[in-house]
């Protein structure tokens, strides 16, 4: 129990207060995402700090455009440290947009908090070095295996895999 009280502590999420007034408290508690996030970063065997930014699809897409030059809003963006910082090791940065996240979660029908774990756990497995764009199924197989033990019904990488011949019109 020790070490997952460390995590916790470095298991931080900040939120963007104009974007957070837009959705109702209910939606999501801060504490419950922190818990979950410490939980993540365990189970996926992480080492280090994790800060994760919560805010809206102008910002989202602002990161997107300068880090990955890719002009679109997206759901979460991760930014691996890869070091440390004096006597802290950084596991890295994540970003999520809100916005986004609520639309989905109403496409998928279930609660905007289940999404955020959704993607927080996707990010966190990248922040782990995992890459499903480069790689031969992993972080796929790793997704799958840690969100049944994370209690999530769906993983991000094959939810978008099944939904890929809907949105190109193919079946």
């Amino acid at each position: 129990m020790e070490g997952r009280r460390a995590l916790l502590c470095f298991a931080m999420i900040m939120i963007e207060p104009a974007v957070r007034a837009k959705f109702p408290r209910s939606a999501f508690t801060k504490r419950g995402l922190e818990a979950f996030l410490a939980e993540a970063t365990g189970t996926a065997k992480l080492k280090g700090s994790v800060s994760v930014l919560l805010t809206g699809d102008s910002e989202i897409r602002r990161l997107n455009r300068e880090f990955r030059h890719k002009d679109s809003a997206t759901d979460v963006l991760s930014f691996p440290a890869g070091g440390s910082h004096g006597r802290t090791q950084l596991a890295g940065d994540l970003a999520i947009s809100l916005e986004t996240a609520a639309r989905e979660a109403e496409l998928r029908g279930h609660s905007l908090e289940t999404e955020l774990r959704i993607l927080l756990l996707h990010g966190v497995l990248h922040l782990a070095g995992y890459d499903h764009e480069n790689d031969s199924g992993q972080m796929a197989r790793k997704e799958d295996a840690l969100r049944k033990k994370l209690g999530l019904l769906q993983g991000l990488i094959r939810r978008v895999a099944a939904d890929a011949p809907r949105r190109s019109g193919k079946s």
